[in-house]
């Protein structure tokens, strides 16, 4: 990618959004190797609630790192005036310009990781079903952020 400052702004979002995703994905490999039900969530042991902090803070830095820096990073780079246009605006025309399947899915995820960052339901069933939909939201995040990551090398290099 070229040196202006729109492309270094650019390189240096994917870069730390990159970083949080390979940390998300040893989170996501180490969550598969335990047995989480709503039975399991009322007990967790110290290492089981370490690993479950660290999914929540790389899933909502990624996610909020995408949307405050690289969305943006990603439209002005192509040229795009970003600046009064509001998150769901710029939403959209990522979608129109296939950088996001949906801009809709994204506002989607976007409530699931907000009720699984900050809301703390009583019900161990409840707490459970966040965690399940939080994980597959996380999925689909760093899924979004590898077709981002394709389409900025197809269009840019490197």
């Amino acid at each position: 990618m070229k040196d202006s400052p729109n492309m270094l702004a650019l390189s240096q979002s994917l870069e730390q959004c990159q970083r949080h995703a390979d940390a998300l994905n040893e989170a996501l490999d180490d969550i598969r190797l335990h047995v989480f039900t709503p039975d399991t969530m009322e007990t967790l042991s110290k290492l089981d609630r370490r690993l479950l902090d660290q999914f929540a803070y790389r899933y909502t830095r990624l996610q909020d790192d995408m949307g405050a820096r690289l969305m943006p990073a990603v439209l002005r780079a192509l040229g795009e005036e970003v600046a009064a246009m509001p998150a769901i605006d710029r939403f959209a025309r990522l979608e129109q310009l296939d950088y996001l399947a949906s801009a809709d899915e994204w506002n989607a995820m976007r409530q699931i990781r907000n009720q699984f960052a900050h809301d703390y339901p009583d019900s161990t069933q409840e707490r459970f079903e966040r965690l399940m939909a939080a994980i597959g939201a996380a999925k689909q995040v760093v899924a979004t952020l590898e077709h981002i990551a394709a389409k900025l090398e197809h269009r840019f290099g490197k």
